[in-house]
């Protein structure tokens, strides 16, 4: 029983990591809010209605299941105050992403212009904020969830964003590795929430080979970025050519 309510308090945390409120959760499975609010409070889960949720919120019984650790559960975002401190290092978050991406003090040594000594005081910070925990002879023990995310809008992501316009995109996406896909349609608010549980399982599967690649060579690997993007919009120049409501048109006349 205790095991069963680790998980529930676990999809939780993911539900809140990513605002999802339970009355979403609620219309995703066309049940009411308040059979969603008496399913988390007494965890009356059937198999099948766990799963669904789970993929709702971006997550999996498997990934709960590898976040708790002799009922440790992993975090599956940073605090701001964290976050800040590895944005003000380029160094420091160069090593919080190497280790995320589960390499070793030597090939981050090998790789990177960072000397040994450098290195193991930079994990030592990582230590001390509670991104990691350095072992005995410097292994590297994570301590967010496989699930981590940077805080939608904290200074990491903005650190990224900002990037990414002018180095992410500068690419043609011709590469034999390389895609770029623009669908635009119109869509239900069904059908919106369905896309979006999509994607976030997309972006998991993502995390999943990452996880299960993680035990190849260094030289069998090389960094890859997802970016997953879908939001209401419509360009500028389209949206200035769409009929006026009398409202809207009253309302600018005044």
């Amino acid at each position: 029983m205790a095991e069963a309510a680790a998980f529930v308090e676990g999809l939780k945390r993911h539900l809140k990591a990513r605002k999802i409120t339970y009355a979403e959760v609620a219309k995703s499975l066309r049940v009411s809010e308040a059979s969603v609010k008496r399913m988390f409070s007494k965890g009356s889960f059937t198999l099948d209605r766990f799963e669904q949720i789970c993929q709702f919120a971006g997550t999996s019984i498997t990934q709960l299941a590898r976040e708790t650790d002799s009922g440790k559960v992993h975090v599956s975002q940073l605090t701001l105050e964290q976050e800040k401190e590895i944005i003000r290092d380029r160094k420091l978050l160069l090593i919080a992403l190497c280790a995320l991406n589960q390499l070793t003090l030597e090939q981050i040594v090998d790789t990177y212009s960072v000397s040994k000594t450098e290195c193991i005081q930079l994990l030592v910070k990582l230590d001390r904020i509670k991104f990691l925990e350095l072992l005995p002879n410097n292994q590297v023990k994570l301590l967010v969830a496989r699930t981590f995310s940077w805080l939608p809008e904290g200074p990491i992501q903005q650190y990224f964003k900002a990037r990414a316009q002018n180095e992410y995109f500068r690419s043609q996406f011709g590469g034999p590795d390389e895609i770029l896909l623009l669908v635009s349609g119109m869509l239900s608010p069904a059908s919106t929430q369905l896309m979006l549980s999509r994607l976030k399982r997309v972006a998991n599967e993502f995390s999943e080979m990452h996880n299960a690649d993680a035990g190849l060579a260094l030289s069998g690997r090389r960094p890859a970025s997802l970016v997953v993007a879908m939001r209401p919009w419509e360009l500028d120049e389209f949206r200035e050519l769409r009929r006026r409501k009398p409202a809207e048109r009253a309302a600018r006349r005044s």
